[in-house]
């Protein structure tokens, strides 16, 4: 075996997916690795344009082309990318240069999905329970001087003459808007009731809801697994958290478009950091602008919002009813796609991780 044969060959056993491009960044040497990553086969790899390797991918060409022409090489972390085949993927990058005549990029791909959807849902859990035992706090804060205020106003109410009661009834309604506003905040009280139920039940009632009060160029479909079986959650709490998320959709439809349910039973899946045998995952996708980036890591907190004039209080109530029952909020976008994923157990967790 020559020197260079066994180099191609411990390239081919690394996991990390390696590729060459050259100066129009068409891939000319890819290892076994990249085919895997990209679920694509040698003869849709060679020579094709990278970046037309996928429906989006956030590493843009003119990245790729600025490095080649400064001779500067880079990574970067997190780079979200969907296939042509529609998986999505999280990849860490790295790009380094080729330094012969002509320049080439060599791309370092390597897969974090699954140990960053760990440790990221982790690092949301401590982050939401921080949050909302701090608004617990304040609404607490908030409630004891209003009723006083308002008790008060009441009060003083039946001594004035009706021309005055105009300002103690302003009082009265601002204190009430705000004491709405707090159990707003504060979510439901009751525990979750679990009984046995049906997943797409619960989902046809969400599009006839959503329907009534529906904008005629958004269209809804539907796209069900039917083998998943009828397990034990809460309708009730399922139902508002999936009319949430489905409402949310509608608004960031401004122009229009659509909004897909889909339904999938998952294997082998980790929420919380326990492992469930079976999980149900709900997703609701619409092909609007997608999320800004400047809050899609603070999506979940209260009173974070994309739009003008929101509360920011809907995707936080809903990973609240959904973390009741042992489940999970997830969130993707990219221009032309975000997609809320609701997770629950059907099994019981098999061990921790």
């Amino acid at each position: 075996m020559t020197q260079d044969s066994f180099a191609i060959s411990l390239v081919d056993q690394l996991t990390t997916a390696v590729m060459v491009l050259d100066e129009t960044l068409s891939v000319c040497y890819f290892n076994t690795a990249s085919c895997a990553v990209l679920s694509l086969g040698e003869k849709k790899l060679k020579q094709q344009f990278f970046p037309g390797l996928f429906q989006h991918i956030d590493l843009k060409a003119n990245h790729l082309y600025n490095a080649m022409q400064s001779k500067q090489a880079f990574s970067v972390s997190d780079v979200q990318a969907v296939l042509i085949d529609g998986r999505h993927l999280l990849l860490d990058i790295s790009v380094t240069i080729i330094e012969q005549q002509p320049i080439y990029l060599l791309l370092e791909l390597r897969q974090v999905d699954h140990q960053r959807k760990i440790s990221m849902e982790s690092l949301q859990q401590h982050q939401h329970l921080a949050a909302r035992e701090l608004i617990r706090g304040l609404a607490h804060e908030i409630k004891n001087p209003l009723g006083g205020l308002r008790g008060a106003a009441q009060l003083l109410e039946e001594s004035l003459d009706d021309e005055q009661k105009e300002y103690t009834q302003l009082i009265i309604a601002q204190a009430d808007r705000l004491r709405n506003l707090v159990d707003r905040l504060l979510g439901p009280y009751r525990p979750p009731s679990l009984q046995q139920s049906n997943l797409h039940q619960v989902a046809e009632q969400v599009l006839k809801l959503a329907n009534m009060d529906n904008p005629q160029q958004i269209y809804f479909q539907r796209d069900y697994d039917p083998s998943i079986p009828d397990f034990m959650f809460d309708p009730e709490l399922l139902e508002q958290a999936l009319l949430n998320i489905v409402r949310n959709a509608q608004q960031a439809l401004v122009d229009g478009g659509q909004i897909t349910l889909q339904s999938r039973i998952l294997h082998q899946h980790t929420l919380h950091g326990k492992r469930y045998k079976l999980v149900a995952c709900i997703k609701v996708i619409d092909n609007g602008p997608g999320i800004p980036v400047a809050i899609r890591d603070t999506l979940f907190y209260p009173m974070v919002s994309g739009k003008a004039g929101g509360t920011g209080l809907g995707l936080s109530i809903a990973q609240t009813l959904i973390h009741q029952q042992r489940g999970w909020i997830d969130c993707e976008s990219w221009p032309g796609h975000t997609g809320f994923m609701i997770y629950l157990p059907i099994s019981d967790c098999e061990d921790d991780v």
